[in-house]
């Protein structure tokens, strides 16, 4: 039972230290103001909009080689270099840099922290009209506005088009739109580990973990910044209903099975008698340091809205007819969250709409996290895309 009031202490202490991201400054990240106002799906329209990046690698004389990284559900912008705000490492060290399979010697790569988060871009942690942060009274967002959001971004850095769009999870499914809001300005798309269509069971566990933020007293209907407090506690547990789907059972074996943790018996109570109980405490915990719990909201609802069918009548196919994009996918054996049959769906409606497409399933027993993890073929696998695909355009 200590450590059980521990956990809660430590949420407690967190809830006044993390680092305050709404007060962001050009110091501490890159910035870029939109030069317009953005258009919502829900009908509402942004005024002003700041996107928060990061780039690595140069730009080529005629802009031809830039690839835009896609972040998942709780990543940012801090891809292939430390974040800045939290002092954490980069997310995808393996993937990016000289000599790596996005390698920074050929391309120049650049990633957003998406509309809607909470490093930099505009989001419910930001200043609304008023001054004061947005909390719930920002607008709904969808997948189709992040993408709308980082088109306009991209535009202003002056790139007409992007040699590749790539991502996993919420990364894969801003992949997926880009090919289909602007094909004309992707030459490849890379969906990795993702879907066309948020599935009823990943719609129930998100709502699981907005129901556990909303539960928590100290979240004051969404503007608990404005008073000075933050559901820790929620966020925590909303983190660790989530963290189980990126993980295989057969990962969760190989690492705790059933051991008990720092004991030799059970202690008979609701203390964290197991290993696996404590590894998800930590997770809870270390993650409400590093992310706003309103974002968490609002990011996991736009991916329950994600439905590319349906705008075609349930013909995914129809999504993609003609489109020029070539695609190439990857899918993991042990994911669950996004199983390889989401990535052959996917398949076979590219196909079916005349696309150049592959797709890769690879062997892992490591979950829907494989694609953030060692996996050689998969890393083989795209740096061989991207060579091949970057010499037929002569980059």
């Amino acid at each position: 039972m200590e450590r059980l009031l521990d956990f809660r202490r430590r949420c407690g202490h967190l809830k006044r230290t993390m680092p305050d991201t709404t007060r962001l400054s050009p110091s501490e990240v890159k910035q870029l103001a939109l030069p317009g106002p953005l258009s919502l799906d829900c009908g509402e329209t942004l005024e002003t909009v700041r996107i928060a990046y990061e780039t690595w690698g140069e730009l080529n004389a005629d802009k031809s080689n830039a690839i835009l990284v896609c972040h998942a559900l709780t990543g940012d912008q801090f891809a292939g270099s430390d974040n800045v705000v939290t002092g954490r490492p980069a997310w995808w060290p393996r993937m990016i840099g000289p000599g790596k399979p996005i390698d920074t010697d050929r391309f120049h790569v650049i990633a957003t922290n998406v509309l809607g988060g909470c490093m930099g871009t505009t989001g419910p942690a930001s200043p609304g009209p008023d001054g004061k942060p947005w909390g719930t009274r920002f607008p709904v967002i969808t997948i189709g506005d992040m993408v709308r959001a980082q088109r306009a971004f991209i535009e202003a850095l002056g790139i007409d088009s992007l040699f590749s769009v790539m991502g996993g999870s919420m990364g894969g499914m801003q992949a997926l739109e880009w090919a289909v809001q602007a094909p004309e300005k992707v030459f490849t798309a890379v969906p990795i580990a993702t879907a066309a269509r948020h599935s009823a069971q990943n719609i129930a566990f998100y709502e699981v973990g907005r129901q556990a933020i909303m539960a928590d007293p100290d979240w004051c209907d969404g503007l608990y910044l404005a008073e000075g407090r933050r559901p820790a506690r929620g966020l925590a547990i909303a983190r660790m209903a989530a963290h189980i789907t990126y993980v295989s059972e057969s990962a969760l074996k190989r690492k705790f099975d059933r051991g008990l943790q720092d004991r030799e018996k059970a202690s008979f109570s609701f203390d964290a008698d197991f290993q696996v109980e404590s590894y998800l405490r930590y997770q809870g915990h270390s993650f409400v340091d590093r992310f706003d719990a309103n974002s968490y909201l609002y990011v996991t609802r736009a991916m329950d809205y994600f439905d590319m069918a349906a705008r075609y009548n349930g013909r995914l196919a129809e999504a993609f007819k003609g489109t020029p994009v070539r695609f190439c996918l990857f899918s993991f054996t042990s994911d669950w969250h996004y199983p390889p049959e989401a990535s052959r769906e996917i398949t076979r409606a590219l196909a079916a709409a005349g696309a150049e497409v592959s797709h890769l399933e690879i062997e892992s027993d490591k979950g829907h996290d494989a694609f953030l993890l060692d996996e050689p073929v998969y890393e083989k696998a795209l740096a061989g895309f991207l060579t091949a695909n970057a010499e037929l355009r002569g980059i």
